[in-house]
C-alpha cells in the first residue's frame, strides 16, 4: 500500500521538509499532497478528515489506517518499518549522539526558528542577527563540529552518511543561507553538501515552481 504524505508549501514549511526527506530516506513509495498554508479556506481545510488527527498540522503521514504526525514520529515510524540502520548510525556512540542532536533540534532553538522563518526561495542581504538567534546558531555549529569530528569520518554528512540527524537540520541549513548567517569553513562545506543533495535539489526546484506566497515570510523586518 502506498503511503500518503500531506505537507505544506515547500517554500516555507520546514517541518514538511523533514517529513518529506524522511519518507524519501525510507525508500518507500508515497503519494505527496501539498496544501498551501494559511491561504483562503485554510481554517476549514485543516479540519478535514485527513488532517484532523494532527489538529491541522503538517506533515502528516497515512499508512493505510495508521496515521503519524510530527516529523520525529514520522522518522521513528519509518525506521521501525524499513530498519533503523537506514536512519541512524550503526555505531552505538554515534547513534546516541545522532538521536540527541536530532531531539535537541526538534525541541530547541526557538529564537532562530521564530525570528528567521524558512523561505527557501529567498536570500536576504544585510539582515541583523539577534543575540538570541546568534546563541542558537553557535550551539548548532558546536553540535555540527562535534558530530563531524567524532563520527563524520570520510563522509560529508554529520555522521558520515546521510541520516535522520541531517534530515532534522536540513531546514536550518536553508535558514543559514537565506539570512546570510556567517559560517566557519567546515559548516559552510556541510551546508553546500546538504543543499546539493539530490532530494534537496528536488525540493528547491518544486518550491521555486510554487505559485503561492505568504506575505509575512517574504519580507525581513530586522
Amino acid at each position: 500500500m502506498t503511503l500518503k504524505l500531506i505537507i505544506g508549501n515547500k517554500a516555507y514549511s520546514s517541518w514538511s521538509m523533514r517529513g518529506w526527506l524522511a519518507v524519501k530516506q525510507s525508500g518507500l513509495s508515497f503519494e505527496e499532497i501539498i496544501l498551501p498554508l494559511y491561504n483562503e479556506g485554510w481554517d476549514e481545510r485543516k479540519g478535514e478528515e485527513d488532517l484532523a488527527p494532527s489538529a491541522g498540522k503538517v506533515p502528516i503521514l497515512w499508512d493505510g489506517d495508521a496515521v503519524v504526525w510530527d516529523s520525529m514520529a514520522i522518522i521513528d515510524y519509518l525506521a521501525d518499518k524499513v530498519g533503523r540502520e537506514r536512519f541512524w548510525p550503526k555505531d552505538e556512540a554515534a547513534r546516541a549522539m545522532a538521536r540527541s542532536v536530532a531531539a535537541e533540534m526538534h525541541s530547541g532553538f526557538l529564537s532562530l526558528r521564530g525570528e528567521y522563518p524558512m523561505n527557501i526561495r529567498k536570500i536576504f542581504e544585510g539582515v541583523s542577527i539577534s543575540a538570541a538567534a546568534r546563541h542558537d546558531a553557535l550551539r548548532i555549529l558546536q553540535l555540527w563540529a562535534e558530530a563531524r569530528s567524532r563520527f563524520g569520518g570520510e563522509g560529508p554528512y554529520l555522521f558520515g552518511t546521510f541520516s535522520a540527524a541531517d534530515i532534522m537540520f536540513a531546514p536550518v541549513v536553508t535558514r543559514f543561507i537565506t539570512y546570510r548567517f556567517p559560517l566557519p569553513g567546515f559548516a559552510a562545506a556541510y551546508a553546500e553538501v546538504m543543499m546539493g543533495h539530490g532530494w534537496m535539489t528536488q525540493w528547491r526546484e518544486a518550491a521555486a515552481a510554487e505559485e503561492w506566497t505568504i506575505a509575512k515570510f517574504e519580507e525581513v523586518t530586522k
